[in-house]
């Protein structure tokens, strides 16, 4: 990881790796520093999968499969396949590249190696310019609590029930004793700008926020540190975040995302179609600026990425 940058962006998830995308279009890639939720990660057939790290690596080296948005391009299956006859555990779909991935990770660990040098080693190898860092080099585990009163490990939500239950609650196992990852708070404290991703804010933006020290290091940044809305028209573009939004009492809208993030961020990137809500965000404590954040190609994603860098005045 090498430093000072100019762009510091806290993600996870699909949206951030599209804004990714076109963030090293519009900026030197060697000055930007992704800071990834790890709290998605998981060990599975004895595996190490970060499931956040390798959506943002993908994404950025052209290969991600852009059907699923996950995994990577001319994937195979016959592992799973395999798996399946046997009366294995085939939920979480791995395909036979992507375990490629996975296999390297977990050796790397096993051989002492931190999950920090893991993932520098793994974007090396796709030839990413930019930084991708995890969070945290610590065990930290997003668990939800469903309407039961049942608590599981995230991926059994999302993946395995396709976020279909109702959340009472969700917590980060683990969170209270990790430390940030070498050279993420420094990359905070001095970056010019500080973009939070159009990223779900409950479970994936809250888990990076509640490791010891990167909250109140973006706090100190709060006016230098613009959030982009995951919430399109009072919809989620990808992903449960709008069920998530009224589970726990905020409008399903671009207000109430700033109610959310008015804490640590002093702007509020928008989409066009929530224009009307500008003087809403305001309400809430946040500066809106509207424009189109629908990335559907990489043009408009760079043209997102540039917008949000000029809404911070430096």
């Amino acid at each position: 990881m090498t430093g000072p940058f100019d762009v510091a962006v806290i993600c996870g998830g699909v949206g951030a790796a599209r804004f990714l995308r076109g963030l090293v279009r519009a900026v030197d890639p060697a000055r930007v520093c992704a800071i990834v939720n790890t709290a998605d990660d998981m060990r599975l057939h004895g595996l190490a999968i970060s499931p956040d790290l390798d959506t943002c690596t993908y994404t950025l080296a052209e290969v991600i499969n852009p059907e699923t948005g996950w995994g990577l391009v001319g994937e195979t299956w016959q592992a799973k396949e395999t798996l399946d006859r046997y009366g294995g555990q085939t939920w979480f779909g791995l395909g036979d590249r992507d375990l490629g991935t996975h296999l390297y990770r977990t050796q790397r660990l096993a051989e002492g190696a931190t999950l920090s040098e893991a993932t520098r080693e793994i974007t090396a190898a796709w030839d990413l310019a930019l930084s991708i860092v995890p969070m945290s080099d610590d065990p930290v585990r997003t668990r939800v609590t469903v309407a039961s009163g049942e608590t599981i490990d995230f991926q059994q939500y999302f993946v395995e029930r396709q976020h279909a239950d109702t959340v009472t609650s969700v917590e980060f196992d683990g969170a209270a004793v990790a430390a940030p990852a070498p050279g993420v708070i420094d990359a905070i404290a001095t970056a010019d700008r500080i973009v939070i991703a159009p990223s779900n804010p409950f479970v994936s933006i809250d888990p990076v926020l509640a490791v010891p020290g990167i909250r109140e290091a973006i706090i100190a940044r709060r006016a230098s540190t613009v959030a982009i809305s995951p919430i399109v028209g009072g919809t989620a573009i990808k992903g449960p975040a709008a069920d998530l939004m009224r589970s726990f009492g905020h409008q399903e809208s671009a207000a109430g995302v700033a109610g959310v993030y008015n804490e640590i961020a002093e702007h509020l990137v928008i989409d066009d179609i929530d224009a009307p809500l500008t003087d809403a965000v305001r309400s809430a404590g946040m500066t809106p600026h509207v424009t189109n954040t629908m990335m559907s190609s990489i043009d408009v994603a760079r043209d997102l990425a540039r917008f949000t860098l000029d809404r911070v005045v430096i």
